[in-house]
């Protein structure tokens, strides 16, 4: 049987704010298998952020354990984090973050340049990807000159360039309207499963949610 590619047992993470301890994440519990697309829900200012930062090594401060593909990166230092990132994760956000002096192919491009990969082979993958998203005839164009959910997708196709293990999303079609944020999302649900990468995806949108394998719900900091 295989393992999960994440496992969180008893994480936790607390803010100090106006002399308060606010807790964020009260003992959250949870794996993902490989393959598994799993979604999170909960309201605003639940924690969904917070926990997508955790199971990205994105941040310390928290306590309890992540094991990422059987390593244990609760103690990991930052060296060891930037590794587990780049060799497991990929990362989608609800605003695409794209690199404005870059192609929509360059912008592909550059994370597999970033872990070895030939320009030749970097260019072909990445071709590849964003003709698979509807974007074969934009490859040369600049974010400034796609629209809203063209840039959402040179994002996914961003984030599973270097076919990660486990895919972290938050709410990434949140800024777009219903039509395209159904059409983008169904894209990212096919290439995610297409490639056999896992996916944890944070969102409020129930519609969207039952889409996924699996609906967590996190609530005062717990997951249900």
């Amino acid at each position: 049987m295989s393992e999960p590619i994440v496992s969180l047992r008893n994480l936790a993470r607390n803010f100090e704010q106006g002399g308060e301890v606010i807790e964020v994440l009260r003992g959250v519990d949870l794996d993902i298998m490989p393959g598994e697309i799993v979604a999170l829900l909960g309201p605003s200012g639940s924690g969904k952020s917070t926990m997508l930062q955790a199971v990205g090594l994105l941040e310390g401060g928290y306590s309890g354990t992540i094991t990422m593909a059987g390593t244990d990166a609760s103690n990991a230092d930052a060296a060891e984090r930037t590794i587990l990132r780049r060799d497991h994760l990929g990362f989608i956000y609800q605003f695409h973050h794209l690199l404005p002096d870059f192609t929509a192919l360059e912008n592909v491009v550059i994370p597999q340049l970033l872990v070895g990969k030939s320009r030749a082979e970097a260019e072909e993958r990445a071709t590849t990807l964003l003709t698979s998203l509807g974007l074969g005839h934009r490859l040369t164009h600049r974010p400034s000159q796609l629209s809203g959910g063209e840039q959402q997708r040179v994002a996914v196709g961003r984030a599973l360039a270097n076919a990660p293990k486990l895919v972290l999303a938050d709410e990434p079609t949140g800024n777009l309207d219903e039509k395209t944020s159904d059409r983008v999302f169904q894209q990212f649900i096919e290439l995610v499963r297409n490639q056999g990468s896992a996916a944890l995806v944070a969102t409020h949108n129930e519609r969207l949610a039952a889409r996924m394998d699996r609906i967590v719900r996190l609530h005062e900091g717990k997951l249900e």
